[in-house]
Formats: structure tokens, C-alpha cells, sequence
């Protein structure tokens, strides 16, 4: 093995991470340290893993409160559900044969568009950016949405970020959600966005969506969009993975929404064999 150099290490550019090589083996670490602080001398056993993630994207502990939301927020998102696109997006390549790595590839995939999924996220997030907790401006720009930059890449939204456009009305889950969240010191957004919620759905004529409560939570803790778009990913994931495992074992006959197994309505009779 050939051991780096100083001017190898210093073409190594990261305020995130730092090593410390072991005496005997510069391939290998004897200290590591994340934004300055020691992972496993000083993080480990200390701090949670929602502070760790917090610390990998903002170079610095949270707050109490900051952690509080943070993980609040965690909890909420881990598990969408099967009836979550992504979710059944992993749920099918379990339930197919796929490898298990094809399944979180898969829930990232899809889980990544513009309906629920994190690039939703990223623009509700530069909506609050620009409009911030006033609502006159909320009112013209759900009226009057901008145009996506990357029309190659994501069309154009169909409905207002972070409203779901197949929703009747706000989800209990959603308020749970909300209402929890602005219980936490530090959620001036969340507030203003509890108390305008009926104004902000009226003008979309769409009802509030867990990517929406996220985007504002994500605008109150100071993340950057393109924070937020994989932080939403990262945190969506467990559930995708829980759920393409039981299917996979499950089998396709007691897949989910086919408890009494699929019924052919128009059955064309035996398959002649001369065919």
C-alpha cells in the first residue's frame, strides 16, 4: 500500500468530514470527526441520530427545540404507508423478485416527482422562501405559479406544492402532524400556517399534504431546498424498506387492495393449442 501525501490530503476538501490516520495503516482511521466533533470519542452514545443526521447538513448541534421538531417531524414521515407511491413502489419490486437494493432505488425513484415526493418539497420550500408568512403573496403565487427553469427534467406542476390535488379535505394525520409541531417553541411558520391553512386551501381548492407541513417545517429549521429535497428522501425511507420486505415474503396473491385475490371479469376461455 502506498501512503497519502500531505499534498494528496490537502486536495481533500470538506468542512463535513475529517480523519485522523492509524500509526500503522494511513488507509485506515484513528479518529474521525464530523463538523469538528469527534464521532466516536465525543458524538457516540451522546447524541441521537437525528441530531447526527442535523450535524452532517449543518456543520452544528441543533437546539433543543430545533432537535424536537426535527425529529417530530422524523417520526411522521418514516412509514407513508401503502398507499404512498413510493412505498408501493418498493412494495412491487419486493413482491417481484428484485434484489432488496432495487426496492429503496425503486421508493427513491418514484418518491422523488412532484406529487408528495421531495422535488414537491423543494418548491413548496422556495414558496416560503419568497412568500414567507405573508398571505397576500401566498394568494398570488398558488394563482399565478412560476414557471420550472428545468422544464426538460420536471414538468410543470399540475397543483399548488405541498396541496394535494386528489385530496376532499385535510387528512387528520396532516393536523396531528401540524398541531404537534406548533406546540414546539420555534415553529413561527407552522403557526402562521396552522392559523391560515382554511385561506391557503381555499386558493388552491386543495387540501394541505403532509409535503406541505414538511416544506414549512423545513423553511422554520433554516434548511436549504436542496436540503430538504434529499433530507425528505432520506426520512421516507425506512417504511418503503419495512414494507418491500414483509411483501416480498407475503407473496403476489396477498398483495395489498387484492384481499380476495384478482378476479379475471372478462375471461376469453382456454388458449386454443394450435395457437
Amino acid at each position: 500500500m502506498i501512503p497519502m501525501t500531505d499534498k494528496q490530503r490537502e486536495q481533500i476538501t470538506t468542512k463535513i468530514w475529517r480523519e485522523e490516520a492509524e500509526a500503522d495503516n494511513p488507509f485506515a482511521a484513528s479518529a474521525c470527526y464530523c463538523g469538528g466533533y469527534d464521532v466516536y470519542g465525543d458524538l457516540l452514545g451522546k447524541i441521537s441520530l437525528i441530531e447526527y443526521i442535523w450535524l452532517l447538513f449543518k456543520l452544528e448541534p441543533p437546539t433543543k427545540s430545533q432537535a424536537r421538531i426535527f425529529e417530530s417531524l422524523a417520526v411522521a414521515l418514516a412509514n407513508p404507508g401503502p398507499r404512498d407511491h413510493s412505498v408501493r413502489a418498493a412494495m412491487n419490486a419486493g413482491v417481484g423478485g428484485s434484489t432488496r437494493a432495487s426496492a429503496l432505488i425503486a421508493a427513491i425513484s418514484v418518491g422523488a416527482g412532484n406529487l408528495g415526493g421531495s422535488r414537491e418539497v423543494y418548491t413548496a420550500l422556495q414558496y416560503w422562501q419568497q412568500c414567507g408568512t405573508d398571505l397576500e403573496a401566498w394568494r398570488e403565487i398558488i394563482l399565478n405559479p412560476p414557471k420550472e427553469e428545468r422544464a426538460d427534467v420536471w414538468p410543470e406542476f399540475e397543483h399548488t406544492p405541498g396541496f394535494d390535488p386528489n385530496g376532499a379535505s385535510c387528512p387528520t394525520p396532516v393536523k396531528q402532524l401540524l398541531d404537534h409541531l406548533c406546540s414546539i417553541d420555534g415553529t413561527s411558520t407552522l403557526q402562521w400556517l396552522q392559523k391560515h391553512r382554511s385561506d391557503l386551501e381555499g386558493y388552491s381548492q386543495t387540501p394541505l399534504s403532509f409535503s406541505g407541513v414538511a416544506a414549512a417545517t423545513f423553511f422554520d429549521l433554516e434548511f436549504e431546498p436542496e436540503q430538504a429535497e434529499v433530507i425528505y428522501l432520506i426520512l421516507r425511507l425506512p417504511g418503503a424498506a419495512a414494507h418491500a420486505l414483509e411483501q416480498e415474503k407475503m407473496g403476489f396473491s396477498r398483495y395489498p387492495f387484492f384481499a380476495a385475490g384478482l378476479t379475471l371479469t372478462d375471461d376469453p376461455g382456454p388458449v386454443s393449442e394450435n395457437v
